[in-house]
């Protein structure tokens, strides 16, 4: 059933191993335009095709032989490549530009739909556009609502953040929005340097080089603040820990009102995948502000300062 709404020109909302996706055939550029639509996407912000492998990547972008190394080693996974396009791409799903981003995804469920549909498949993350991305279903039916007719529950997501994103449309190998996979991991593939340039634009109507690369993203509707030390009081609030404080530490302070941690035991992974789902908790208990414990400047960590800082963007 899910193929067949896809291959009629429908959205259909999938799960993936790092976030639920908001699912339409690339290449049918009315079908592509309701997911806009439906997130309120503005159109300078390029959509990534999700494939089965190579060979489906092959069918819409330039595959070099450093993308072919990563594809090898990374796929199917968290990891989209920013190729030259083919011109059968429409100019919708790449905001106008001569690159296109493709990634093959891990999730069983999202596989066969990818099999059994015989699509490419553009799939952003199945929420209104800005707002928190979703990891479980519900997070979807929530926030679209009847905007869909099909939400395929797969489960909590695995990584819980969006895909790293890799340009490879020139010389340089560069990271642009970072994810699961960091740039040493690449490199050791490579055996040469990968970039890291992130980048925090303003919505100014200049098209994006790739997805989740605006300053203010992943945000909640509740005010945030990224900080180095808690410093707002009162039981109106709510404060997040990277890792589980000891006693002294959640007792010591004047604060009355809740606190949470993202992991037990300090472990990137655990933080990463569990910062989605606490923050839509969050945007649904009432509390007034949210302050988050600054995670420093660790590669290990790139990932999970990056999604803070642009959800407690302020600007």
């Amino acid at each position: 059933m899910v193929s067949k709404e896809l291959r009629a020109g429908e959205c259909v909302a999938l799960p993936t191993e790092t976030v639920y996706g908001l699912a339409a055939n690339a290449l049918d550029e009315q079908a592509a335009r309701k997911i806009f639509d439906i997130k309120g996407r503005p159109l300078i912000d390029p959509l990534i095709v999700h494939v089965l492998d190579r060979t489906n990547a092959e069918k819409i972008a330039v595959v070099s032989a450093k993308a072919q190394l990563l594809m090898e080693n990374f796929w199917p996974g968290p990891l989209t490549l920013v190729l030259p396009r083919l011109p059968k791409v429409p100019d919708l799903i790449t905001s106008g530009l001569d690159s296109v981003a493709v990634r093959a995804p891990a999730h069983t469920l999202f596989r066969q739909v990818l099999e059994k549909s015989q699509l490419c498949l553009a799939a952003p993350s199945a929420n209104p556009f800005g707002y928190i991305s979703p990891t479980r279903a519900e997070h979807v039916s929530e926030n679209l609502g009847t905007s869909l007719g099909y939400v395929l529950d797969g489960g909590p997501c695995q990584h819980g953040v969006e895909s790293t994103i890799v340009d490879l449309s020139d010389d340089d190998v560069k990271i642009l929005r970072p994810g699961p996979i960091q740039a040493k991991a690449l490199e050791t593939i490579l055996g040469t340097e990968v970039k890291v340039a992130l980048q925090h634009m303003p919505n100014k109507g200049k098209a994006l080089k790739a997805a989740g690369t605006l300053a203010r993203h992943y945000s909640p509707k509740t005010s945030c603040y990224l900080v180095k030390k808690f410093s707002r009081t009162g039981d109106d609030g709510a404060r997040v820990w990277c890792q589980r404080p000891n006693s002294d530490q959640l007792e010591s302070s004047e604060f009355n009102g809740h606190q949470y941690w993202l992991s037990e035991s300090g472990s990137p992974e655990e933080m990463m995948s569990h910062l989605y789902d606490l923050l839509h908790r969050l945007d649904q208990s009432g509390a007034e502000w949210i302050e988050f414990e600054d995670p420093g400047d660790s590669p290990q960590l790139l990932t999970l300062k990056d999604r803070l800082k642009r959800a407690c963007f302020q600007g």
